[in-house]
């Protein structure tokens, strides 16, 4: 036998084995196609996850009250100078490093401390500390125009800033400026519409009770007492679910200042009061004086047990999205029951 034809079974071995490695090597594809019946899977682009991840991630513009503010990505340390917009971080599943005490006398208002554990104070709305927030490095600074007009540029200097506007009666306008500042539009018409679903199934079940008068008063600052009108946050609340206002408070403005002569313009149907608490107590005592006099006692509302006194965070100094989901719960409780708006 010949040199040439001893080496032919030496070269077909060689080649089959060749031809089973080739096939491992690029046979994934193929393998994964066979089992689910279908075309092989078509080869990536290179780098095309990571595109798509940074694209995702990469930088937006936002619109606010002062203009435009271009943010790089998603914030990751968010400086919150603005209450409701506290609410508005937390809801979105965001916690601040950095945020202004609450009104009244604790750094937290008592339906959010929960979340709040070790954020740090930076001063209050109307004050707050610069250097505070700069030591923090923020990548995002959320402000309000008519508290911090006067420092947005050297907010603007610390980190990208954006400030909501003045709506007292319409939290949800300003709630839609954070969730874009936040890179959370989504979640945030998402939240918009759970809370108008409530606001549905709420106003289903009222029935007759729509025609109810609802009124709002405030103890704070010492001895002043305000009566809120419709552009306010509980004000606003109450028109978007239909619900009724006595008619010396049925008015578009913010709100007035009263004295004990003038108690009968807090009669309603129903009567929600709170009270922004002080250092001084001056608040709760001057609620309590109110609630001795003859005038208040002869209201109706005070009468059939129907003034009630709810939380000052929650029904108007928080402002937030939490807040009125919270200030739904009450309404449900004190005009439906509470077997009814468990329904």
């Amino acid at each position: 036998m010949s040199r040439q034809y001893k080496m032919m079974p030496v070269v077909a071995l060689l080649l089959a084995f060749a031809l089973i490695l080739s096939a491992c090597a690029g046979g994934t594809g193929g393998a994964n196609s066979q089992s689910t019946g279908g075309a092989p899977a078509a080869t990536p682009k290179p780098d095309e996850g990571a595109n798509k991840q940074s694209a995702a991630s990469g930088p937006y513009t936002v619109k606010h009250t002062m203009g435009e503010t271009q943010i790089k990505e998603t914030p990751k340390r968010v400086v919150v100078l603005v209450n409701d917009a506290v609410e508005a971080a937390l809801a979105l599943g965001v916690k601040p490093v950095g945020m202004v005490r609450a009104w009244g006398v604790e750094p937290y208002y008592a339906h959010l401390k929960s979340q709040l554990e070790g954020v740090q104070i930076v001063g209050d709305e109307n004050q707050p500390n610069l250097e505070a927030i700069a030591a923090l490095k923020p990548d995002l600074i959320i402000g309000n125009k008519l508290r911090q007009e006067k420092i947005y540029d050297q907010l603007s200097s610390i980190a990208p800033t954006v400030f909501s506007g003045r709506t007292n009666s319409d939290t949800f306008i300003n709630f839609k400026v954070y969730a874009e500042a936040l890179n959370k539009k989504e979640e945030g018409d998402k939240k918009l519409a759970e809370y108008d679903k409530r606001v549905q199934d709420f106003q289903g079940k009222l029935g007759d009770k729509m025609n109810t008068k609802v009124s709002l008063v405030r103890f704070y600052l010492g001895d002043k007492v305000r009566v809120y009108y419709n552009d306010t946050f509980p004000g606003g609340i109450l028109k978007k679910i239909g619900l009724k206002r006595p008619e010396i408070q049925d008015k578009p403005t913010f709100a007035d200042i009263i004295g004990k002569e003038r108690i009968p313009e807090v009669e309603g149907d129903i009567m929600f009061y709170f009270t922004l608490l002080d250092e001084k107590g001056e608040t709760t005592k001057t609620e309590k004086e109110w609630q001795e006099e003859t005038l208040w006692k002869n209201l109706d509302v005070v009468k059939k047990g129907k003034a009630i006194k709810v939380d000052d965070g929650i029904w108007n100094s928080s402002g937030g999205i939490i807040a009125a989901n919270l200030m739904l719960d009450d309404l449900e409780k004190y005009l439906l029951g509470a077997d009814a708006a468990k329904k």
